[in-house]
């Protein structure tokens, strides 16, 4: 069977290219061995349900437990407990009825089995549970995936049913070692547990975990030991710079890199295996997965209109120095999403430059469509090609000066807004001819943009007015033409004090500084 590149659920290795799954979870067979209660969160399609069930066959294999698989992810919508615990308990017995070890328990019409009993909320799942661990004639592991999809009352029943089971395994029977699986860490799973909050706030009532552990993206040396098994099996080759490339736009996330590969191998070459994967490719691949929306994309950008997203990534957008408490659930959420990381120098950034681009790209979508029919024929083509920035910047000052300026208003990201509509409108010039690379971080100040078109590239610094230093601000713009290789740059300036006239807040100002050619333009 000819294996392929999966972007779609848990990776099964007779159909999908997949490295091993238990490489990106070091040491977790030893917690389970330990009896230990544990929680694995991570992005979503980053791989957890995939090493979960490579965790099972590890287990099962070893001859010294019995290890099941249970998901969880049908009864999101039972709140209630009195409904959504037997349906849990549905969903387990359903689960076991292929085991060998169990499947006659759960057939047996005279069973003792709790799911065929009136529901007794406070009891089920604890009651099978220890049913089964009963039955297991070696210590039993059971893992939950998705579990964060249950909720309210339904959610802390099931966390209270596992922590009495485990406080009382010493005297009755129940599983050795339980695992919780999802996108989230247990203190944020959805609970109103306290009238002010939707999370939990902390571990309880599930405090008895032992480690709380995550999935690491791929790395370079990952990447391409997953891509020479496609060269291995067909022998097209990933020509050179591909897998730095990948791993520029995407930062190792499993899914990116699987998608991207998918693209250049089944849509841009039609399977013809005898032509090399490029550089070129992998931009190309870039840009169709982006504007696709596919459900992966969709699901990080519906993300960002929560307002608790919202709250942590928009002081992102503007480079804001404070505006984000680490120790907040919605910084960890956030972070727990994959939309933002840290990145290590006490930063917080874009999960990847894909993410960056595709939230940008997302919040300005509106913004972009409107300037599409604003704008019918491109004024801001040269002959040559290049663009007229300088006739750029003077009609979006026109444009901005004429439409309330920071009275729009995008998905709620009010203090943003102003460099979300100017980042549509740069997006509606450089679609179909070129593209926008982003940099952003928490405590920068600013939001740095590298507009490409054709052969030529363009840098642009977006900053409020409240940020402008007459000294510090020329000498970042400086710095950001030094990383780019530019001799000229654009610094659009952003003033939200109402009181002052427009005739006050528009301006084109040119700065020499540092042997550059700055222009300031005064928003």
């Amino acid at each position: 069977m000819e294996r392929c590149f999966n972007i779609a659920g848990p990776c099964f290795p007779d159909e999908h290219y997949m490295l091993p799954a238990l490489e990106r979870l070091p040491g977790i067979v030893r917690i389970v061995e330990q009896r230990s209660y544990f929680v694995l969160h991570a992005a979503r399609q980053s791989g957890k349900t995939t090493a979960l069930k490579a965790l099972v066959r590890e287990i099962n294999g070893r001859d010294r437990m019995n290890a099941l698989y249970f998901t969880v992810e049908t009864i999101q919508r039972f709140t209630d407990p009195r409904e959504g615990i037997p349906k849990i308990v549905e969903s387990m017995r359903n689960a076991v009825l292929r085991h060998p070890l169990f499947k006659d328990l759960v057939r047996d019409p005279n069973s003792e089995i709790p799911a065929l009993r009136p529901p007794s909320p406070g009891l089920d799942v604890k009651a099978f549970l220890a049913l089964l661990a009963e039955k297991s004639e070696k210590p039993l592991a059971v893992f939950f995936d998705e579990v964060d999809c249950l909720s309210d009352d339904t959610l802390i029943t099931f966390l209270r049913q596992l922590r009495d089971g485990y406080i009382t395994r010493d005297t009755s029977p129940f599983p050795t070692s339980v695992a919780l699986v999802g996108m989230r860490d247990i203190r944020d799973y959805k609970a109103r547990v306290r009238p002010d909050g939707q999370t939990l706030g902390s571990a309880s009532p599930f405090n008895i975990i032992k480690r709380d552990l995550t999935i690491a993206n791929f790395g370079r040396d990952d990447i391409a030991r997953l891509y020479a098994q496609h060269t291995e099996a067909t022998g097209q080759i990933f020509g050179n710079g591909v897998v730095e490339k990948v791993y520029e736009y995407t930062l190792g996330q499993p899914w990116l890199v699987n998608a991207i590969a998918e693209e250049c191998v089944e849509n841009i070459h039609g399977y013809r295996y005898d032509e090399p994967i490029t550089v070129d490719d992998v931009a190309t691949a870039k840009e169709t997965i982006i504007r696709a929306r596919g459900t992966h994309v969709d699901s990080l950008m519906e993300r960002l209109k929560e307002p608790r997203v919202r709250r942590v990534v928009e002081p992102v957008i503007l480079g804001k120095e404070r505006g984000v408490q680490r120790n907040d659930d919605d910084y960890r959420y956030v972070l727990d999403l994959g939309i933002l990381r840290e990145d290590g120098k006490g930063g917080l950034v874009p999960g990847n430059p894909m993410y960056a681009e595709i939230m940008l790209r997302y919040l300005t979508f509106d913004e972009q469509e409107d300037f599409k029919m604003r704008y019918g024929q491109p004024f801001w083509l040269k002959p040559d090609g290049s663009l007229d920035m300088p006739a750029l910047m003077t009609e979006f000052q026109r444009f901005w000066r004429e439409n309330s300026g920071a009275d729009r208003e995008v998905y709620g990201y009010n203090e943003a807004t102003p460099h979300l509509v100017m980042m549509g409108y740069l997006q509606r010039v450089v679609n179909g001819g070129g593209r926008i690379a982003r940099e952003m971080a928490l405590g920068s100040k600013r939001l740095d943009l590298c507009v490409e078109f054709g052969k030529f590239r363009y840098a642009v610094e977006l900053k409020m007015c409240r940020n402008f230093s007459p000294t510090e601000s020329p000498a970042q713009l400086a710095g950001y033409l030094d990383h780019l290789g530019l001799a000229e740059g654009w610094m659009a300036v952003f003033d939200e004090d109402k009181a002052k006239s427009w005739d006050e807040k528009i301006y084109n100002r040119d700065l020499p500084f540092d042997g550059k050619t700055l222009h300031i333009v005064g928003l």
